[in-house]
């Protein structure tokens, strides 16, 4: 088992990590009855595709030599009404430096192959974007 998932009342949930104890709580939109005062279930979904991709980018960038420590990325998530969904992801991903072009591409194509990516609907437009200081 990979976490447990306890609703507390008044839209909210807390989810505990199985293996290492850590908690996440997360709260229903303002939009959506909830008082918007953690992430919601969909932003979690969001933020999920640009941790995975800034994840896999730092496996790769250890095995190319590279430091990817102050990359960050930005995520908008926008929803569509009937049925309510995730109907668009941005992610604006920031490098702190530029690794040359064939480490840019290979890190760029390594974070359009990440796990979260591929699992999303295809009904879902993502935007994904890089950009190097």
């Amino acid at each position: 088992m990979t976490s447990k998932v306890v609703y507390l009342g008044d839209l909210r949930t807390e989810s505990v990590h199985l293996q290492s104890g850590s908690k996440m709580i997360t709260d229903a939109p303002v939009d959506n009855h909830g008082k918007g005062e953690a992430f919601s279930p969909t932003d979690t979904v969001a933020n999920a595709l640009a941790t995975c991709m800034l994840t896999v980018m730092g496996i790769k960038a250890r095995d190319l030599g590279v430091e990817l420590n102050g990359t960050s990325a930005k995520v908008l998530k926008t929803m569509a009404a009937d049925p309510r969904r995730i109907s668009q992801i941005d992610i604006e991903i920031n490098f702190s430096a530029s690794f040359g072009e064939k480490n840019n591409k290979i890190l760029e194509n390594t974070a359009r192959n990440c796990p979260v990516l591929h699992s999303l609907h295809p009904d879902i437009q993502k935007n994904i974007s890089f950009s190097y200081s």
